[in-house]
């Protein structure tokens, strides 16, 4: 398969050219070809509730890069990357709940950096080369990769926090005890940060000489894992609806939804997406979807702007019929919020956070009419609700219990290193270190 640019469709690379070079130089974010995409369908009606996640991860990385790696490098890539799989329960007769926070942290990113990582430790192994990857982080990410990176040989982590943030770090992860993991407090707001981080990769020739990347949605390999999520929750219930599938979920930073629609150009059976409605994604006074344009003057949209808004502008295109006939933002108040969340507690002893209420919200207010054609809907979870607690604890008045590996993800960090103020102390330090 060839990838191409949201900017530049006459631009077709492989795979590996797309991840290792993470950002195309017209400023816009790596997608599948279309002229390229495989059909899988005969395959797809083939899967059902024993085949494993692996299984289809390992399936569909061959389709991903076929041209590059044999069938056994895919399955070691998938079988690397997934110690953990997504859990598809059923709640009711026409109603799924798939829960995507069964990995290492507690978060559906947990797949897609885990699969990044799995990709660029094995490729790196047989052809040699590294990656530095360099990225801000609240702490989420950075405790993941501190995790995932234990014992890769090729892989390094340069972190940055906003100073006083660090958490979820063990003293034999850091880079001075022989571990991957280079964290860095940084003065300043989240923005100021991540314009100093962006002047680094801005600067091509500092770049390519330490091979930096990131480890956001941003890189194509961390996103198209998640493409795996809805083969894999198709297999699990083929075998028990008769009629139409649609999803719901949170659109969060629309990763998750872009997945979907990747899914469905694989010819994946699926009929739509309900998501609540945000400032990028509503219905305008005609009833057409909206996300919002590009703004010209931030070029470079991969730090500063979520990358899958250009990916969504781009799927669509200028087919607004189709994007009216396949992703249905909900408007969804906080008071509709909170009666979904109390109805999935009541009803199916689900914990809800607010995602996962607003999506099943948006399912209460359409289910009469996808019910009443024999159709199913699969609600995604994609975070641990205990790391809502203080929100399940207002509206349903208990609390989810909290794993181990979720607790040690928060633990403060006292990092007790010189704090930086710009981008070049930032990259003094990455030359010095690498």
């Amino acid at each position: 398969m060839l990838f191409t640019s949201t900017r530049n469709n006459n631009l077709k690379v492989l795979f590996s050219k797309a991840v290792k070079d993470c950002i195309p130089s017209d400023g816009g974010v790596f997608v599948p070809d279309s002229s390229s995409i495989e059909d899988l369908r005969r395959w797809i009606y083939y899967i059902d509730e024993k085949t494993t996640f692996k299984s289809i991860a390992g399936t569909l990385s061959l389709a991903f890069y076929n041209d590059e790696f044999s069938p056994i490098i895919c399955e070691t890539i998938a079988n690397s990357a997934f110690p953990f799989e997504p859990k598809v329960v059923q709640l009711d007769d026409n109603l799924f709940h798939m829960q995507l926070f069964n990995g290492y942290t507690g978060c559906h990113r947990d797949f897609g950096v885990s699969y990044l990582c799995s990709y660029l430790e094995t490729t790196h192994t047989l052809n040699g080369g590294n990656t530095v990857f360099l990225d801000f982080t609240h702490g989420e990410l950075g405790a993941l990769l501190a995790k995932v990176l234990r014992d890769k040989k090729h892989i390094k982590a340069v972190l940055v926090y906003k100073k006083g943030t660090v958490r979820g770090l063990c003293e034999k992860d850091l880079i001075w005890n022989g571990g991957n993991i280079l964290p860095v407090e940084m003065d300043g707001s989240e923005e100021q940060i991540k314009k100093e981080i962006k002047e680094i990769f801005d600067d091509k020739e500092f770049s390519d000489k330490f091979n930096l990347s990131i480890a956001n949605t941003t890189n194509i390999c961390r996103l198209i894992s998640q493409v795996f999520y809805f083969p894999y929750a198709f297999a699990q219930i083929k075998h028990k609806i008769n009629g139409d599938i649609f999803y719901s979920l949170d659109s969060d930073n629309y990763s998750t939804l872009i997945a979907g629609l990747y899914s469905w150009r694989f010819a994946l059976p699926l009929n739509g997406f309900y998501v609540p409605a945000t400032k990028e994604l509503d219905f305008d006074l005609y009833s057409n979807e909206i996300i919002l344009e590009q703004k010209k003057k931030n070029m470079n949209v991969n730090l500063m702007r979520p990358a899958n808004i250009e990916r969504l502008e781009s799927f669509f295109g200028k087919n607004k019929m189709m994007m009216k006939n396949f992703v249905f933002p909900v408007q969804v108040s906080e008071k509709n919020r909170e009666i979904a969340a109390k109805e999935l507690y009541r009803k199916y002893g689900v914990f809800a956070d607010k995602g996962t209420a607003s999506a099943y919200a948006a399912i209460m207010q359409n289910q009469d009419e996808v019910y009443d054609e024999d159709g199913a809907f699969v609600l995604i979870s994609q975070n641990h609700p205990s790391l809502s607690s203080d929100y399940i604890r207002h509206v349903v008045g208990e609390v989810p219990q909290m794993p181990e590996n979720i607790k040690e993800t928060l633990k403060p960090y006292r990092l007790d290193k010189a704090i930086l103020t710009n981008s070049s102390e930032l990259k003094k330090l990455i030359s010095e270190t690498f």
